[in-house]
């Protein structure tokens, strides 16, 4: 985690990674992404599962800080949330524990499902350079510091043109956005540099 969260323990990793891999509380994150705000009465409704259930998985989301209650739409027993600000690189395998990394690897997987339909997506809306749906590939040589600064960067980027939900300007919508970066393998290039 960044922004001045407290490093996570692997415990608290293992716990984040089960969570997000459960479908329903992915479900109540993708709602509040979209929606800004939401009780578990509205979520119940919305996503077809009990009040109880909701308000369940809304206080487990909340215990790992990826929700907030709304304290100035809150009253009694009905609670508001919304989304907090989150963003978190998962370490190198070779540290985590056995457990951490089965549940990242269910996680990754459940990811991949998604970011495939997203890849096909993008395709399929492509409408030209200027159109909402962006395709790029690109290949070149970098040293993994340049590799590093280059991430260092996107991210920059990001933060540079991205806008959080309440403050997004008048014709703005949500965008999502992958980046992957992968080294060839030592070797592969027949006479040519192929250094660690």
């Amino acid at each position: 985690m960044t922004d001045g969260t407290p490093e996570m323990t692997s415990l608290e990793r293992t716990a984040l990674y089960k969570s997000l891999g459960n479908p329903l509380r992915r479900r109540i994150l993708d709602h509040l992404g979209r929606h800004g705000e939401a009780n578990s009465t509205g979520l119940a409704r919305e996503l077809g599962e009990s009040t109880g259930t909701t308000s369940y998985h809304l206080r487990k989301l909340a215990e790992q800080r990826l929700i907030e209650e709304i304290p100035e739409k809150s009253g009694g027993r009905e609670r508001w949330w919304r989304l907090l600000p989150f963003r978190h690189t998962t370490p190198d395998p070779a540290t985590m524990s056995d457990e951490e990394y089965a549940a990242a690897a269910r996680l990754a997987h459940l990811k991949i499902e998604f970011d495939t339909a997203l890849f096909r997506r993008a395709h399929e809306e492509y409408r030209g350079p200027e159109g909402w749906a962006q395709v790029q590939r690109h290949g070149t040589w970098l040293t993994r510091e340049e590799l590093l600064e280059f991430m260092g960067e996107y991210h920059a980027l990001l933060e540079r043109y991205g806008h959080t939900r309440e403050q997004a300007p008048d014709g703005a919508r949500p965008v999502s956005m992958r980046f992957y970066a992968v080294a060839e393998p030592v070797g592969e290039w027949s006479g040519e540099p192929t250094g660690p």
